[in-house]
């Protein structure tokens, strides 16, 4: 019968560097507790042996994971369909690994947040959209792990980040009826997504409904329920939703999406019926993803820093992984800017 060689381990290790294998330990967790010749030497050995750290044991030595959870709402299979948390995640991940710590998404497990949290081995969690209201919010505060939110920040305990919804909201619908539109169309998120562009609860299209309403407001014009339809945070739910207005009845001269994904669906589904853009339909999205500025017509949006929310979001919960109980919450709110491209024009009746 065949011999198998033994993985080597630490104590090999030690016998081929002459040290002890605490020695061994520090140059692979603690180096700063070593010369820098005697932790090069001692790697250079155990490279040579092939020797690599066993992942749980450093993990209980360094007393951290090195792993930083992203928690959502919805499921990964929606997550990582819609072009904002694309844009989220590449923020978030740049951060972090920049310091060294790897990522671990955590969506609902049969359901529950609490059970997938149960079960995640991280160091803290950055909170897309979890809100005071949410039914699971006290059970996974009860975790005790550093949390950071975004766009949320109705949990004043935990640091945040958010953007000025309202104001970018406002700054679009003043473009519209600055050229001069009066029949516009809300494309609103439908269901758990709360109405947003991306995985957030209701406070995100609230904040961005009054900046609509109250820019509507300043020329006369009421923003009613008959005048905003939901639908899917995607291309395929905006195209829908606009083809449901469309089958309603309802003929605007323009159009709020709450996410560039929903505007281009849009656009698209207006296209089917003949409308040109923006000759007889403007739209204006929500975000400013990349693919925004390649559509045709490139379309007008408001611009949110989507991935310095993510990397803001990592160095706040870094920050506190590091500082413990003894760092104060931090609430940041990042700007908005209204990108005026090709998708908008006055209206032709």
């Amino acid at each position: 019968m065949e011999r198998r060689e033994h993985r080597p381990r630490i104590a090999d290790v030690a016998r081929a560097a002459g040290v002890s294998k605490t020695a061994v330990s520090f140059a692979f967790n603690s180096p700063e507790r070593l010369s820098a010749e005697t932790a090069t030497r001692i790697r250079a050995v155990a490279d040579g042996l092939g020797y690599r750290p066993n992942p749980v044991a450093r993990m209980l030595t360094q007393g951290r994971t090195m792993t930083l959870g992203v928690l959502t709402p919805q499921a990964l299979a929606v997550i990582f369909s819609n072009p904002f948390f694309a844009l989220f995640s590449e923020g978030v991940a740049q951060a972090a690994e920049d310091q060294g710590y790897e990522l671990h998404f955590i969506s609902p497990m049969h359901g529950s947040l609490e059970l997938a949290m149960g079960r995640a081995m991280v160091d803290g969690v950055v909170a897309i959209g979890l809100s005071a209201d949410h039914p699971e919010v006290e059970q996974l505060q009860a975790a005790g792990l550093p949390m950071v939110l975004v766009d949320s920040d109705d949990l004043p305990e935990h640091s945040s980040v958010v953007v000025d919804d309202e104001a970018g909201g406002r700054a679009a619908a003043e473009h519209l009826v600055g050229l001069g539109h009066r029949d516009i169309l809300v494309l609103a998120v439908e269901g758990p997504q709360a109405a947003t562009s991306h995985p957030q609860h209701q406070g995100v299209s609230e904040h961005r409904l009054r900046g609509y309403a109250s820019a509507l407001e300043r020329v006369g014009l009421r923003l009613g329920s008959d005048r905003i339809v939901a639908g899917r945070a995607s291309i395929d739910g905006g195209a829908a939703a606009f083809g449901r207005a469309w089958a309603a009845g309802l003929r605007p001269t323009g159009v709020l999406a709450m996410s560039d994904a929903m505007a281009i669906g849009a656009t698209r589904a207006a296209r089917d019926q003949g409308l040109r853009i923006p000759e007889d339909l403007s739209v204006v999205g929500f975000d400013d993803i990349d693919l925004a500025s390649h559509v045709d017509p490139p379309l007008t949006t408001v611009h949110q820093p989507i991935r310095e929310k993510g990397a803001v979001a990592v160095r706040l919960l870094l920050a506190h992984v590091a500082g413990g109980a003894a760092q104060r919450p931090e609430q940041v709110r990042l700007s908005t800017d209204l990108v005026i491209r090709a998708s908008t024009a006055p209206p032709n009746r």
